[in-house]
């Protein structure tokens, strides 16, 4: 199952072919390098006349941006009243997965019919998607990712979404110490949400690869987890690891938890009238929603 990322008008995929994407963000229009993008495109897709920057990877598996146009240091693009800032990061990215509008919705969702207070635990948190979505709409989040700028960036997204401040607490850590303390304070959360990446290294030099980690931090996540959990979203773009993994590390951890279990691919449509699978989801919820 694929669940595709509708409802956007500052956002648009124009095409692809040729392991790029072409897209538009706000007035913006960027091609970018796409893993998933194998076919080819009916036409080159350089020769796009209005593009304002392409990013091409190096032979040392860096890149950089290149601009045919000016492109502004900052840029906004805004979905159902949720505003994000946006920039041309180093590392081909603009700071937004626009993708997991579909997670947003069904999050915003869940949260409006609990009809309680909902705390929030988003870990791996990047520049605060899901924090914008749920506490807009009344969710307390606690926001947690090892890179200051990101939180910075998070807080300037729940700022321009006009949320009360007091709804987020924002936390610049490594999220598996993080977890481990919280554990300790008997800190519990209604919901959680991570967005692990395939590979990393923490400040003393740990490695992180998802395959070997992530089960133990849901295990460990599971302890935070308050009486009456609304939810659980784990979110993976590692080529390679299908939706079911995720889908059967939750029932394992969560199966004395009265709750129903699934998991699909997450993706965008293009104007080429297909869509881009861009990544996966598992997502518990308590059987009482």
């Amino acid at each position: 199952m694929i669940k595709v990322a509708s409802g956007w008008k500052d956002y648009e995929i124009i095409a692809t072919g040729d392991g790029q994407k072409l897209e538009r963000w706000a007035n913006l229009i960027l091609l970018r390098p796409d893993p998933q993008v194998i076919w080819h495109s009916s036409q080159p897709l350089e020769k796009y006349p209005q593009i304002n920057a392409k990013y091409t990877r190096s032979s040392n598996g860096g890149g950089g941006w290149t601009y045919t146009k000016k492109v502004p240091e900052n840029f906004i693009v805004e979905r159902n009243g949720l505003k994000f800032s946006l920039k041309l990061m180093g590392f081909k990215h603009t700071g937004l997965f626009p993708e997991q509008a579909v997670n947003w919705d069904m999050m915003q969702s869940l949260i409006k019919q609990a009809g309680r207070p909902i705390k929030v635990l988003n870990l791996f948190a990047y520049t605060g998607g899901a924090t914008v979505a749920c506490a807009k709409v009344g969710a307390h989040v606690t926001h947690v990712d090892a890179a200051k700028a990101m939180v910075d960036r998070a807080k300037t997204n729940v700022a321009l979404s006009n949320i009360d401040t007091t709804k987020v607490r924002y936390i610049v850590d490594d999220c598996a110490k993080f977890i481990q303390r919280e554990i300790k304070r008997g800190n519990k959360y209604d919901a959680i949400i991570m967005d692990p990446p395939s590979y990393g290294r923490g400040a003393n030099g740990e490695v992180w690869k998802i395959e070997n980690c992530i089960h133990d931090l849901v295990s460990m996540c599971k302890e935070v987890l308050s009486d009456n959990p609304l939810f659980f979203l784990i979110n993976s773009y590692t080529t390679g690891l299908q939706p079911t993994v995720i889908e059967n590390i939750l029932k394992l951890v969560l199966k004395d938890l009265n709750g129903n279990t699934q998991a699909y691919e997450v993706g965008l449509p293009t104007d080429e009238e297909i869509v881009l699978p861009c990544g996966c989801s598992g997502l518990w919820i308590n059987n009482k929603e």
